[in-house]
């Protein structure tokens, strides 16, 4: 497919179609490579080898050195690059080797062993890597994941055993750094700590990953004291961004160097920039609206998918996901009943199976049309990707060309549609797309000194392990007054040693990381009594009230009980020939 040639017949209407406004091309780009570095075990060269990686990319060499010096780096590069080798391989190695040596000398204790802590924003993205790992062959690496899905028979055995552990902040939060004492054996041999996709720490979120990672470094220097790595080296993987390396600096505080030249191929991408057209429907002041971009993304998504192109569509919105491959499967059981079935949408709340079979359905092939929210954004593999369009404005450059990106990760040229929402900001890029393509990208702002997020965080520490005085420059300058305060309101108790924690409940309870508000709530089948997925408790009230219209996977629920105590939703299969929507008030008070 020559996507200079056929893109504007497959997005639509005849070769000039009037939704167009403009066409931008990124420009293909040739690989740089790079020896392999000379530290790196023959063992693992071999097991790359056999996945048909030859020869790494230079950006990839570059970060591992610095990271194998014991430098804490960051490298932002675009998608597809192959950032994950980058992280990988000092990691691997030291792992590796560490074994080697047990094996050799199995009746001595070695004091320099090493384990791996992978953190990732999201689940999906950790089994993604999880089968990366795995997939190396490797016997000396025992990679696992542990997270809220983890059997919990088996979470014992990953603390002892497993050098390789992938996790989410949110696990770290509530399940490790409170239970620290079970994982000393873990904290004593951690050598690397990889935070992937560090790009998506912002905001309150990432205000609140940056003090947890302060936690993390101060928990392991009360473990690694004396000894041959008193702390473990922080290697960041994130999508091109502004100022890389001051902001994951911010992340861990922590001086890091940035690895920003991205020296792999991409084959060309054809972006369009596309406004569907008006309808007869008349708005506001009797002007003429246009036709949604949800009902337009689905065309064009049915236009892809029945050409055989595989194709992902980005929305915002989970119900905008469900609906687009719901119209989209429509339209397609018009053309080829067989083609229906090859279509999924994939957004949070589905059960873990669920979230798995249609990762592993689009890697396959078997799936040709995936309609997606955010979670799909973040560095899952999916080769053989032909096409990408995004509904609607997404939020930020750099989330459009992560979302655009995903097209073409294997080299090949690819296409992409952003299709405008009918508001205002979504028409001035659509007809102004140099707003996108020459401004840089944006940065990552958060503000870990946020005294509504830092203070319960030094709660937290404190509960951890008592808070000295010397460790308070690892939180800011603000922390001591923080402090203080605490200790006023009855959180903390200062004594000569420090700051302890005086309560009998979790101190890592009262802080939310993501700042949603409250936890999940299930959603069940008031028929089979099955659960089909979850929620965050504060969607509930504008997604899952009573007499909501649900749809899961292209099937309709109606809400029949919204229970906030026991955190449930009940919901019963019906085929409403309506949907439903919260309205939204806003009061500002000045």
């Amino acid at each position: 497919m020559n996507p200079h040639d056929s893109l504007i017949p497959l997005l639509g209407r005849g070769p000039e179609p009037e939704q167009l406004r403009h066409v931008r091309t990124i420009p293909a780009r040739e690989a740089v490579h790079k020896p392999w570095p000379e530290w790196v075990h023959p063992d693992l060269v071999e097991a790359y080898g056999s996945l048909g990686i030859r020869e790494p990319y230079g950006h990839q060499v570059d970060a591992a050195d610095i990271a194998h010096s014991g430098e804490h780096v960051v490298i932002a590069t675009g998608t597809a690059s192959g950032k994950s080798l980058a992280y990988q391989l000092p990691a691997l190695d030291a792992i590796h080797r560490s074994e080697l040596r047990v094996i050799a000398d199995p009746g001595k204790i070695h004091g320099d062993g090493a384990v791996t802590l992978y953190l990732s924003p999201t689940k999906a993205l950790a089994a993604d890597q999880l089968n990366a790992i795995r997939g190396l062959e490797l016997p000396t690496v025992r990679a696992e994941t542990y997270d809220g899905d983890t059997d919990p028979g088996s979470r014992r055995w990953i603390r002892d055993h497993a050098n390789f552990i992938l996790a989410n902040p949110d696990m770290l939060h509530f399940g490790i750094l409170p239970n620290h004492a079970w994982w000393a054996g873990f904290f004593r041999r951690l050598r690397f700590v990889i935070v992937d996709e560090a790009h998506s720490y912002r905001g309150v979120f990432g205000s609140h990953v940056a003090n947890l990672m302060r936690r993390l470094r101060r928990i392991c220097a009360y473990y690694g004291a004396g000894t041959s790595f008193p702390e473990p080296v922080f290697i960041a993987a994130s999508a091109t961004a502004a100022e890389p390396g001051s902001s994951f600096s911010r992340l861990i505080g922590a001086p890091v160097k940035a690895v920003s030249g991205d020296c792999s191929p991409h084959g060309a991408t054809t972006v369009a920039f596309w406004e569907p057209a008006l309808t007869d429907v008349k708005g506001e002041n009797g002007a003429r609206e246009r036709r949604t971009a949800v009902a337009e993304t689905s065309d064009l998504l049915a236009n892809l998918v029945s050409a055989r192109i595989r194709t992902i569509a980005f929305i915002k919105s989970r119900r905008g996901a469900e609906t687009i491959s719901s119209i989209t499967k429509r339209l397609l059981d018009e053309v080829d009943p067989s083609l229906p079935q090859r279509v999924a949408a994939y957004r949070s709340g589905y059960l873990p199976e669920e979230r798995r079979e249609v990762e592993k359905s689009l890697r396959s092939g078997r799936l040709l049309g995936v309609s997606s929210t955010s979670a799909l954004e973040l560095g899952i593999d999916i080769s053989g990707l032909d096409a990408v369009l995004v509904a609607g404005w997404p939020g930020t450059r750099a989330s459009l060309f992560q979302q655009i990106g995903r097209a073409g990760r294997a080299g090949q040229d690819a296409i992409a549609a952003f299709v405008a929402s009918d508001d205002p900001l979504d028409t001035f890029l659509v007809n102004h797309p140099e707003a996108i393509f020459d401004v840089s990208v944006e940065a990552t702002v958060f503000d870990p000194s946020n005294p509504y997020v830092l203070g319960p965080h030094l709660c937290a520490a404190a509960a951890e392990l008592p808070l000295g005085p010397a460790e308070l420059d690892l939180f800011g300058g603000t922390a001591e007054i923080l402090l203080d305060r605490l200790v006023a309101q009855g959180y903390l108790r200062r004594r000569p040693a420090g700051w302890f924690w005086t309560h009998s409940q979790s101190a890592a309870a009262m802080v939310n990381l993501r700042g949603d508000g409250g936890g999940p709530v299930s959603i069940v089948d008031a028929e089979t009594g099955s659960l089909l997925g979850t929620m965050d408790s504060p969607q509930t009230h504008y997604q899952a009230h009573n007499g909501a219209v649900y749809v899961h996977q292209g099937d309709t629920y109606v809400v029949e009980d919204l229970n906030e105590d026991d955190h449930c939703v009940m919901v019963r299969r019906a085929n409403p020939d309506y949907y439903t929507t919260a309205r939204d008030v806003t009061q500002i008070e000045v």
